[in-house]
């Protein structure tokens, strides 16, 4: 076998085998997904019985030393401003040189990348008369088909992740019947610029035709501005904006069905009044769970009031994030957040107030004191 050959067949049985263990311990250790972990190490193993098959042989061609490739190293370090679409194929090309990684999600990009091409290389190899014999070209082939869909699982999942981490702040719910007449987008437009963390876009009167242009502006504003953006209840709507999740209350599209028909990378959150139902939502597949009303409301006819008491007890009931809403101001939101709320819904206390972008402030400030206070 040419020793040419050989190293090339060492070179890219070691980056695969080396990228495999990285995303092994991602879907291990960070996604704590034992059956990813468990399909990740059966690969490795495989590939590493491919070199065990060689022996000798591989080991006598290998010549790292000599190697005119090792010091082909980018110095440069990547971005960590948030990519748009069109050049995240690009950077994922890219990573495989960068000395450093902006998060995970580049992490993953890159070594399934280096998996992916390698096993390219491999599957090509084995096509040559002289290695035939010793490479199977069809296992190559279909470890490379797997990693593209694991990789697709995983960076879908840790954005998913990255996203939940976004749940700290203030919550806006932004309905119109609570505008007054003032427009939507100069309103979250202020609302962003007083530190709000997630917009949802709720509106039970309008039809789609009407509020997907709506939905589509608002899209772009908290895409650029680095913020959640969330649709409540419209399936087909958080799909047609690429919304960052939906939102589902009482009665509507069950979360299980949701969690089918929605994208890995996508949150989903539900509405809950007692700590069985937080449990049960959790389960189906819900991201965070929203309970309220914490206080009496004129935002939402009919609203529930379950009070301080059924915060606590959901919080301790879960580990997903909790989110509290209803009759929550500037007087009461450090009581919710003492009570174990992760993130605070709004609509009225920012909505019905003549200068947005000032309530916003005031309540975002008051809840980083609740919780500087929460902590010590």
């Amino acid at each position: 076998m040419p020793h040419q050959l050989l190293r090339i067949v060492d070179a890219n049985l070691n980056r695969s085998v080396e990228g495999l263990r990285v995303l092994e311990d991602v879907a291990r250790f960070v996604l704590n997904d034992a059956t990813l972990s468990q399909q990740l190490r059966a690969t490795r193993h495989s590939l590493t019985e491919v070199g065990e098959s060689l022996g000798i042989i591989l080991l006598e061609g290998r010549d790292s030393e000599h190697d005119v490739g090792r010091e082909n190293v980018v110095a440069s370090r990547p971005s960590v401003v948030a990519s748009p679409p069109s050049v995240i194929a690009s950077r994922r090309r890219s990573n495989l040189n960068k000395q450093s990684y902006p998060d995970l999600v580049s992490l993953v990009e890159a070594n399934a990348n280096r998996v992916e091409e390698s096993q390219r290389v491999l599957e090509e190899l084995a096509k040559l008369d002289e290695l035939s014999s010793k490479l199977d070209a069809t296992r190559f082939e279909k470890v490379r088909f797997c990693l593209y869909s694991v990789e697709k699982e995983m960076v879908s999942r840790l954005t998913r992740q990255d996203k939940l981490k976004e749940l700290t702040g203030l919550y806006v719910i932004v309905d119109r019947q609570v505008l007054g007449g003032r427009d939507e987008l100069e309103v979250v437009r202020e609302v962003i610029q007083g530190g709000a963390k997630v917009i949802q876009l709720r509106d039970k009167q309008r039809s789609m035709v009407e509020l997907l242009p709506v939905a589509e502006k608002l899209r772009k504003l908290c895409l650029k501005a680095g913020i959640l953006f969330i649709i409540n209840d419209y399936l087909d709507l958080a799909l047609a904006v690429d919304a960052d999740g939906l939102h589902i209350g009482y009665g509507d599209l069950p979360v299980h069905v949701a969690r089918r028909e929605l994208p890995m990378a996508k949150i989903i959150g539900s509405s809950v009044t007692t700590v069985s139902r937080a449990i049960e939502v959790g389960d189906e597949g819900a991201d965070y769970i929203s309970v309220g009303s914490m206080f009496p409301t004129e935002s939402k006819e009919g609203a529930i009031v379950v009070g301080l008491d059924m915060l606590k007890q959901v919080r301790e009931a879960v580990s997903s994030p909790v989110v509290a809403i209803g009759g929550i101001d500037e007087r009461n939101i450090g009581e919710v957040i003492a009570a174990g709320a992760d993130c605070v819904a709004v609509i009225s206390a920012v909505l019905s107030k003549p200068d947005v972008k000032k309530a916003t402030k005031g309540l975002v400030s008051e809840i980083r004191k609740a919780k500087r206070k929460c902590q010590g």
